[in-house]
């Protein structure tokens, strides 16, 4: 499928480099510019994705849509989309609970296109074997081929529309949770005083944690706001499985509280954390 126009819906950090990659493979990546920042322009020009003036453009030129945006907005974006006539091949990839892929794919092929689940594991690929691309639904394979030169590795799975998310959803269920675990933690600890001696028994006994404690800070606080989705996704997903909901909805409210750090330069400190999570 060489050559494939692709609509990118949008260029965030992850949709970007997605867009990149797929023009690795020789694929033309367009992009709808119309109420986009300043920043989403820099990032989608530094990528050499080809803007275009509104969705509409976007759709009535790309035989296929990727849709890699926050959570909260996925059905929404589909909703928009197939709303204009689409119907093309519509790829969510986005951090969503099964049951919300089931229903975005039942919106999209009532209007007469065709339906990809996707999720994203691991960081923009920017590079190969960094990150994975997994698909299910009766078009995975249609949608892996595009990525078979790409730096980004498409996985089929073999399972209907939900599985890819679920996978997601699983995965992100205990990393970026964990992650928001150890701040809390940490949190806990220094609003108790106890926080060197923390440090030091983890040394001892667990000498991952203090360095895994400080990535989680340095690699989720200006995210954060984007995983107050997510885990309430995972939630839901939890929550229809018959399991507990509650350790993912208080990793919501972590990251909710740390969200005022969304694209900051530079990470805050541990000690920051700390006070915005227990102020």
């Amino acid at each position: 499928m060489g050559g494939t126009t692709i609509g990118l819906v949008h260029p965030g950090e992850m949709g970007s480099a997605v867009g990149a990659a797929l023009q690795v493979g020789g694929h033309r990546v367009v992009w709808a510019a119309s109420g986009r920042s300043a920043a989403t322009r820099a990032r989608a020009k530094a990528d050499g994705l080809e803007e275009v003036t509104t969705l509409v453009a976007l759709a009535a030129s790309a035989p296929v849509i990727f849709s890699i945006c926050p959570p909260h907005a996925a059905l929404d974006v589909a909703r928009e989309v197939v709303a204009l006539g689409y119907r093309g091949l519509f790829v969510d990839a986005n951090a969503v609970a099964p049951a919300t892929a089931r229903e975005t794919g039942r919106h999209v092929s009532a209007a007469g296109a065709r339906f990809v689940d996707g999720g994203i594991i691991g960081p923009p690929p920017r590079r190969p074997g960094i990150a994975r691309l997994y698909l299910s639904g009766e078009d995975a394979s249609t949608v892996a081929e595009l990525f078979a030169t790409s730096p980004l590795e498409a996985i089929v799975l073999d399972g209907p529309i939900g599985a890819a998310s679920a996978l997601k959803m699983a995965y992100a269920g205990w990393n970026k949770a964990s992650q928001a675990l150890l701040m809390a933690v940490r949190a806990l600890a220094l609003h108790e005083g106890v926080d060197d001696a923390l440090l030091a028994e983890w040394a001892r006994s667990q000498p991952d944690l203090p360095r895994r404690s400080e990535d989680s800070v340095r690699s989720s606080t200006r995210k954060a706001w984007r995983f107050v989705g997510e885990m309430e996704e995972i939630a839901v997903t939890c929550a229809a499985a018959g399991l507990p909901a509650g350790f993912h909805e208080a990793a919501a409210e972590v990251y909710r509280r740390l969200a005022g750090w969304k694209d900051t330069p530079t990470a805050p400190s541990v000690g920051e954390v700390a006070k915005a999570l227990a102020p």
